[in-house]
């Protein structure tokens, strides 16, 4: 399974694309806000010939959500997301104006709800749902044993955490989250992360300041 990362939006959030041998595609946290964004996403499937398969959410936060609509009306694909984390999707449209991104276009509410230890299964992109509340109530993140990764949305940064100042977020819940959890994956785990660059889960688990 091949990994491809854009970075989109003013938040500068990290967009993924899961990719498999037969050109079967699912995006994970589309961020893609201003109409060139969305272009350059829609250019870049096509000019590899992807089939989209799915849109999937790791949590409900204005940044990862900005181009659900987009890819849902482009792509006709069912939206998976946490059934907790629904409130935080709903609040998009608020948090948009509060920024002052009047370009913000709202989610559809979710066609599916993911699960814990749920498997999803799309051609040959398979991943393992594992709930990781803290930073959103219904945080989920995306764990592939096969490849050895997994997109973790904002559980784990490189060197730091997901924020828990937002409504729904709590740090005990996060750490929890991470330590027993994420911690308990293999340390050669590569992490790809909803902001910034990757790491791995044996880096965090030596210098990450949530255990401190």
């Amino acid at each position: 399974m091949e990994i491809v990362k854009f970075t989109f939006n003013p938040i500068q959030e990290n967009t993924y694309l899961a990719i498999d041998d037969d050109k079967n595609v699912v995006i994970i946290d589309p961020g893609c806000y201003f109409e060139e964004e969305r272009q350059f996403l829609k250019n870049y499937i096509s000019k590899r010939e992807l089939t989209v398969k799915a849109l999937l959410n790791t949590h409900g936060h204005l940044d990862h959500i900005m181009g659900n609509d987009f890819v849902k009306r482009e792509y006709g694909v069912d939206l998976y997301l946490h059934e907790k984390d629904v409130v935080t999707l709903q609040m998009g449209s608020r948090s948009a104006q509060m920024y002052g991104l009047n370009e913000f276009q709202e989610s559809p509410l979710p066609d599916r709800y993911l699960k814990e230890g749920e498997k999803l299964t799309f051609g040959g992109i398979s991943f393992e749902v594992i709930f990781c509340p803290g930073h959103a109530p219904g945080h989920v993140v995306f764990y592939s044993p096969q490849d050895k990764l997994v997109i973790n949305g904002d559980v784990l940064f490189k060197g730091s955490y997901g924020r828990v100042d937002l409504p729904g977020g709590d740090l005990n819940t996060l750490k929890d989250s991470i330590t027993q959890k994420m911690f308990s994956l293999p340390e050669d785990t590569l992490v790809y992360t909803g902001h910034g660059p990757e790491t791995t889960i044996g880096e965090e688990k030596q210098s990450n300041p949530i255990l401190w």
